[in-house]
């Protein structure tokens, strides 16, 4: 169910009150060098796990990074326009996306179109859309994402530390040979910035912005966002359902933990189970957090009451394991050069440093499938490695916490150039993560199993042709006439008709046309989508022919049912349109160059031979209302 503004309003007011009263104070978080921080992974972060670049097959680097290397050469790594609470936002991050052919993914209101794989026995086989190098780089990401699919179900639970443990060995080993002496990252970053008290910086916390990946509503369609992990307002999809429990803080580990200095993020924590951390925060900054969580906790219960019209909550389900073989079908690549951006926020609720991308929960994915992530920092534009650099925040980290709860300590993990990490089991609809910059620039491959039941060009390649399938066309004349007319089959096909429309060729024309100059692969298919569309807007004006009509033995009654419903369609459909329109000539959309600004489908003018507008649609509406005025 969707909050009232007056409501919601409320709600934010209140929840940036508690946050005020925090002061300046920050909730733990551990890190490598931290006491309890094995045991805090173990017993609040067991889905994750980490692959060390050393442990990967040989080669397997080099090709990936050359790939990575090449695509921002040529261009193909661009900033999403996304839609965030009816404003449009750039992303901080470049991107693209990859996967089987005819894949989309979605998120933010925003459809990215898949480069395919361009496997040698794949589907685009023989079809020139690309050139050699291009299709190369993407083979090699295609390589990466058959190894992962092999490789998160054979992790077994004890392999996470076994992959620390090696990776802090070799870690330690390349230091005493290099005589390195970096330090730990010093408490002055827990501390620099508080919640302030002033309402615009405190709301900035929240910042959309940051949080360009926050949940959102299921795939195709629309719904607003969710803020930093306390600020949620998105519908809770499946997913996000497991999310909604807060979670009891674990014994001995709640405190401010002692926070040591001269180690390297390396450096192997002390992870002896049972080992109790020493809490340093005062008693009332302890009562200030109690009753945050108790505030927060009663919005989110009262979220699930109205998401599930009145169903009672039930408990947290005991942890998923997934067997069998993983099947990722898409992975969205990320690059950002801190160095390139005039300023990056501060993360807000644990001090952890500045964030590349806000907290949230990959979105529009299967429930409880993994996510595997491969991540390169580099210093140059040649592609090479970058330097673990003097300590954690010169690296890349990943940042998480457990979803609605503020009293388990956030976890931090650093990233050196080619570590993998795994997001097992339930991990990313209970917990949630964002990304902290390092130093220096950085790609990243995160594949996904998305959830893609309305997101795959077979999917409305199949609609399509439903509802074609109530036009007839006179092989001789070429005239066309609809089969049926009955209201339910006039609701179907316009429903159809702006699902084609805004969900697939608009959002191809606003950005996903940009890639084709790199891979023509989705061309053909959106010229075969616009013909389709065409033929459904020639089905309005024969519905709307079939109701002026005034046959005798034809029902006034059903005459006005569907009159009803062709308007409330062509409504939607202006309505729409519309905002599309202000979305391409939007003053950020105007910012960019020619190659990547949206264009704005369908293309107006009457002389354009591709696709003219076959009729005005305000005197369509027109004709309707005067219609049902005379019934």
């Amino acid at each position: 169910m969707k909050r009232s503004g007056d409501s919601e309003g409320e709600k934010r007011r209140k929840r940036r009150k508690l946050l005020q009263e925090l002061g300046d104070q920050k909730i733990p978080f551990l890190g490598p060098s931290d006491r309890g921080y094995q045991q805090l992974w173990d017993s609040s972060y067991s889905g994750l796990a980490l692959r060390r670049s050393p442990s990967l097959p040989a080669g397997l680097h080099a090709r990936v990074q050359a790939a990575l290397f090449t695509l921002r050469r040529k261009g193909c790594l661009l900033r999403d326009l996304v839609r965030i609470r009816e404003r449009d936002v750039f992303t901080a991050v470049s991107r693209a996306l990859l996967g089987e052919p005819g894949h989309t993914y979605r998120y933010l209101d925003t459809r990215l179109f898949a480069i395919p794989w361009h496997r040698e026995d794949g589907e685009v086989k023989g079809r020139r859309c690309c050139d050699p190098e291009f299709r190369a780089a993407c083979q090699a990401l295609c390589e990466l994402n058959g190894f992962f699919c092999s490789d998160v179900p054979l992790l077994k639970e004890g392999d996470r530390l076994t992959q620390w443990a090696q990776g802090e060995a070799e870690a330690e080993a390349k230091r005493g040979e290099e005589g390195d002496t970096g330090s730990k990252h010093s408490e002055e970053s827990r501390n620099s910035e508080g919640v302030d008290s002033e309402e615009g910086d405190a709301e900035s916390k929240h910042s959309e912005e940051w949080d360009i990946e926050s949940k959102h509503s299921e795939e195709g369609c629309s719904g607003s966002k969710q803020e930093g992990g306390w600020d949620t307002d998105s519908k809770p999809s499946s997913e996000e359902d497991e999310s909604c429990q807060v979670q009891k803080s674990e014994p001995g580990i709640a405190g401010l933990p002692q926070r040591s200095e001269g180690k390297l993020p390396g450096s192997a924590p002390s992870a002896l189970a049972g080992t109790e951390v020493k809490p340093a925060a005062p008693r009332a900054r302890e009562k200030a957090v109690a009753q945050l969580k108790h505030s927060l906790s009663d919005h989110h219960l009262e979220d699930r009451e109205e998401q599930a019209g009145g169903q009672g909550c039930s408990q947290p389900s005991p942890r998923q394991v997934r067997t069998g073989p993983v099947e990722f079908n898409v992975t969205l690549l990320n690059y950002m050069d801190p160095a390139a951006m005039s300023q990056l926020k501060e993360e807000p609720y644990y001090g952890m440093g500045k964030m590349a991308v806000g907290w949230h929960h990959d979105e529009n994915l299967i429930s409880h499938s993994p996510v595997a992530v491969y991540s390169h920092s580099c210093h140059n534009d040649k592609g090479e490695s970058g330097e673990g650099g003097s300590g954690e925040k010169a690296c890349w980290r990943i940042g998480l916490k457990v979803a609605w709860d503020i009293r388990t300590p956030g976890l931090t993990l650093p990233l050196e150039s080619g570590d993998c990490y795994y997001m097992r089991d339930d991990l990313n609809s209970t917990h949630q993560h964002c990304v902290l910059a390092g130093e220096s620039a950085r790609f990243s491959s995160t594949h996904r199993v998305a959830e893609c039941s309305t997101g795959t060009l077979t999917y409305i390649q199949s609609r399509c042709q439903e509802a074609l399938s109530n036009l007839h066309t006179d092989p001789e004349t070429g005239s066309h006439s609809l089969l049926a007319l009955l209201p339910t089959t006039l609701r179907h096909c316009e429903e159809i008709h702006n699902e084609v429309e805004f969900e697939w060729l608009r959002q191809y024309w606003f950005q996903g046309q940009r890639f084709a100059r790199f891979c023509s692969w989705w061309t053909g298919p959106m010229e075969q989508l616009e013909k389709d569309w065409k033929l459904t807007e020639t089905m309005t004006l024969l519905f709307l022919d079939a109701v002026e009509e005034e046959e005798e033995g034809h029902e006034v009654e059903g005459r006005r049912d569907m009159a009803d419903i062709l308007l409330s369609a062509l409504i939607d459909r202006q309505q729409q349109r519309q905002t599309w329109r202000d979305r391409c000539h939007s003053s950020l959309a105007r910012t960019l160059p020619p190659e990547e600004a949206p264009v704005d489908w369908p293309f107006w003018g009457a002389d354009d031979p591709h696709m003219p507008l076959p009729f005005d649609l305000a005197d369509i509406i027109n004709r309707v209302e005067s219609l049902l005025w005379r019934m």
